[in-house]
């Protein structure tokens, strides 16, 4: 594949995850354009379903580093976004120009989820073009009640993504990003095909080729750290145990 055909290509192609960042506070005027691309995002119906916390209390930042499998670098970053899907807003709205709203379901939970990832990306491209670096945050699903009382998020707003984000050290800046797997592998044309009938091994050829490693092995030890590790069983207790209790219609009897 040739390289990019423009700059915002190249930097989408570019953005890798950042962990270390210098210790030097991002600019309020570079916070600001970082924000302002996350609410030009698209949405659906034009209803941004979502709310950004912005955390600069230095003790939640400390307690968020310990509940997202305590990681240092969620302290020290610079600036610290935690995106919620809101599902609150509306009902609030429809209540006071006189509605009877129904209580938000899991379908609209869902929509309010996109949303907010998808403004949380706009967030992450913005700043990759203004030199800053970020790192999504998925533990704040896995600590999902923890994170809901620090932040005193109500019942219909979720912490669907967290960014941390700053300026990346040199050697951040100059780390090479994972390979991804071939177009083809991913990109199905008119309808679903199975991996199988792609091949197993080609998903992940390139990972494996860069590790030196050989396929099983480093299938199995990918399993071990992402889909059958603590924090993947965790991750699915916790965001179950917030659905059940969720409205699971939206919709009166």
């Amino acid at each position: 594949m040739e390289g990019p055909a423009n700059e915002v290509v190249g930097q989408l192609v570019d953005r890798r995850s950042v962990r270390r960042f210098e210790d030097r506070a991002v600019d309020q005027r570079e916070v600001d354009l970082i924000l302002e691309a996350a609410f030009q995002a698209p949405t659906a119906g034009d209803q941004q379903l979502y709310s950004i916390i912005d955390v600069r209390d230095q003790q939640e930042k400390d307690t968020l580093s310990v509940l997202c499998d305590n990681q240092p670098f969620i302290a020290s970053a610079p600036l610290v976004l935690v995106f919620c899907a809101d599902c609150e807003k509306w009902p609030v709205i429809y209540r006071q120009a006189g509605c009877q709203p129904r209580e938000p379901g899991v379908g609209d939970l869902m929509l309010a989820v996109c949303d907010a990832v998808i403004a949380a990306q706009n967030a992450v491209t913005a700043a990759w073009s203004l030199g800053i670096g970020s790192c999504y945050i998925g533990d704040v699903m896995e600590r999902c009640d923890d994170v809901r009382a620090l932040l005193e998020l109500p019942d219909h707003v979720f912490p669907a993504a967290m960014l941390v984000l700053g300026y990346p050290t040199e050697q951040q800046a100059a780390r090479p990003k994972p390979p991804r797997a071939p177009m083809d592998a991913i990109v199905m044309r008119d309808r679903y095909r199975g991996h199988g009938a792609y091949g197993a091994e080609s998903l992940v050829s390139r990972r494996v080729e860069a590790s030196g490693s050989s396929f099983d092995d480093w299938v199995r030890s990918f399993h071990a750290r992402k889909y059958d590790s603590a924090f993947a069983r965790e991750m699915t207790r916790s965001v179950g145990e917030y659905l059940s209790a969720y409205d699971t219609t939206g919709v009166d009897e």
